[in-house]
């Protein structure tokens, strides 16, 4: 039996819209990314989901408050972004994922860092709510971890194909487990 994830990315920030990294400084989303979530709900709201999963930071929260008023929400430090370390709160330029899948971020974390959290959750889901619909919201670190453990692919092919880069966004990204 399958377990349906879609995840979700939070709307746009403060940092976001100066072109800031985040990482784990709690940002809130700004008027657009309120619009956002809104939308996001919208287009979403045939899905039944059973419960949403968010990271701990408030963007995140938020987001998924609005998109999804009326799910049982969990909240999972597992799902944070990617701690950039000295780099939170930086230039989003200076974030170079590619730089960062085996050695971490200064005094922060590598993408393999993430791997092994998001890892540890599905595997919690999988015992869990297996065989439910589950939505997720959280940052970018997270979801191309799911993308490499999900599909069996590398950082380096996760990151080449990130839709922040090649601007293919979506309502939401469906990944079957079991």
């Amino acid at each position: 039996m399958k377990t349906n994830l879609i995840y979700f990315v939070h709307g746009t920030t403060y940092d976001n819209a100066n072109k800031k990294c985040s990482g784990w400084k709690q940002v809130e989303l700004n008027d657009l990314g309120r619009e956002q979530a809104a939308n996001l709900g919208k287009i979403n709201s045939k899905i039944k989901f059973d419960v949403i999963f968010t990271s701990d930071l408030v963007r995140t929260i938020e987001s998924a408050n609005i998109a999804f008023p009326n799910v049982p929400k969990i909240q999972d430090k597992r799902l944070r972004e990617c701690n950039y370390g000295d780099l939170d709160g930086e230039d989003k330029n200076l974030i170079v994922y590619e730089k960062h899948v085996n050695e971490p971020f200064p005094n922060g974390e590598s993408l393999k860092d993430v791997e092994k959290r998001i890892k540890s959750l599905i595997d919690d889901i999988l015992k869990d709510y297996k065989g439910k619909t589950i939505g997720i919201v959280a940052h970018r670190a997270p979801q191309l971890a799911f993308e490499v453990i999900t599909k069996n692919i590398s950082w380096e092919e996760a990151n080449k194909n990130d839709w922040r880069k090649t601007g293919d966004w979506q309502p939401g990204w469906e990944y079957n487990i079991d």
